[in-house]
């Protein structure tokens, strides 16, 4: 058995998504200066796989400690919605979103976790953070 199978990915598959402009996520003023926890979950995600053209299936959560702004969720949503039809891996998604939250809200710490539907018996869990989170 040959042991050095190529599957056919290339530099433009990897990267294929990850500089797409999506719309910008809006924002409202933080009407509180404690540090506090904002979770916000989306159990029905979907994108696309950049080189099959199938569709991958998982749960986004999003998770940060505003500074000033704290996202607004309907924008959030319809720029969420944007990935739908887009090819793009897995390990993007996650990185791509957090660059975007961090852009739009200047958190202090925010963390993305990408738990996608299992495909082949293989279940990918994809976490991108921005900041140090505090000690509990």
């Amino acid at each position: 058995m040959d042991r050095d199978i190529d599957f056919g990915y290339t530099k433009d598959h990897a990267r294929k998504g990850a500089n797409t402009e999506l719309p910008a996520i809006q924002c409202w003023e933080n009407q509180y200066k404690r540090d506090y926890v904002i979770k916000i979950v989306l159990p029905e995600f979907t994108s696309v796989c950049p080189k099959t053209g199938l569709p991958d299936f998982g749960a986004i959560t999003i998770e940060y400690i505003p500074n000033e702004l704290c996202l607004e969720l309907k924008s959030l949503k319809y720029y969420l919605l944007e990935y739908r039809d887009m090819g793009i891996f897995m390990e993007n998604i996650a990185n791509k979103i957090l660059d975007d939250v961090v852009k739009a809200c200047k958190p202090k710490v925010a963390r993305i976790t990408g738990e996608f539907t299992p495909r082949g018996g293989l279940k990918s869990v994809i976490i991108a953070e921005h900041g140090k989170w505090p000690s509990k």
